[in-house]
């Protein structure tokens, strides 16, 4: 590398070490229960920092809802699945608000809030309280834009997810799209017949029993493993 080259990388290496130094000391602060300074990278020029500090906060038990919301909105992806990450266990964040990340640009923000869907609403945030009719609303919404991602998103790991999700979730509206996750890509195909567990009744044996002589040797097992032969 000659001398002008050496200079023109000089900041950028500067500024990357800079923002390495930063993530540790957000780290840092949320293990020693310092929100104070873990809350001081929240809005850091480097998304690995912001995504730094907002589990140093979730760690230090000062991630107030609103901030976590905030970060669903960051402009970078890194963050976002960061903060869908921390929502999928936190009763004060609604389903809808990581639902809200199914029709993200990036596919790994779509994947990762159809898993954080799935953590939610399995996990019961939408099962109780006295407010039940409009959690089984949210609910129903949300089973509604995974089978949308099912249907319509182009990548498999998507797909997958949200097939998951709609498992986990167990509604009987998310059924067909599970059921049509058998007719995709082999580890879509897989995943779609773990998430026929919670099921049952006639389409779903007929359809284990498609799976059963599915050409994927690990479709075949899984169906095998569900029908108990």
């Amino acid at each position: 590398m000659d001398a002008a080259a050496q200079e023109s990388a000089a900041p950028d290496a500067a500024r990357a070490a800079g923002a390495v130094a930063r993530r540790r000391e957000a780290a840092a602060a949320g293990h020693a229960g310092d929100a104070a300074r873990a809350r001081s990278y929240l809005h850091d020029d480097d998304p690995m920092v912001r995504s730094s500090a907002l589990r140093a906060l979730e760690r230090a038990g000062d991630l107030a809802a609103h901030q976590l919301e905030g970060a669903l909105d960051d402009p970078a992806a890194a963050v976002r699945m960061t903060a869908l990450e921390l929502a999928a266990y936190r009763a004060d964040i609604a389903a809808a608000a990581a639902a809200s990340r199914l029709g993200d640009d990036d596919y790994r923000v779509v994947e990762t809030a159809a898993w954080a869907c799935g953590e939610k609403i399995s996990a019961g945030d939408n099962a109780s309280g006295d407010d039940t009719g409009a959690r089984g609303s949210e609910t129903a919404a949300v089973v509604e834009a995974l089978v949308r991602v099912v249907r319509s998103q182009t990548d498999a790991l998507c797909r997958e997810s949200a097939i998951a999700a709609l498992g986990a979730i167990s509604d009987p509206a998310g059924l067909p799209a599970i059921l049509a996750g058998l007719e995709d890509k082999p580890e879509v195909r897989r995943r779609a017949v773990m998430a026929l567990a919670p099921f049952d009744g006639p389409e779903v044996d007929a359809a284990l029993l498609r799976a059963s002589t599915d050409r994927d040797k690990q479709v075949r097992a899984a169906a095998a493993e569900l029908r108990g032969v």
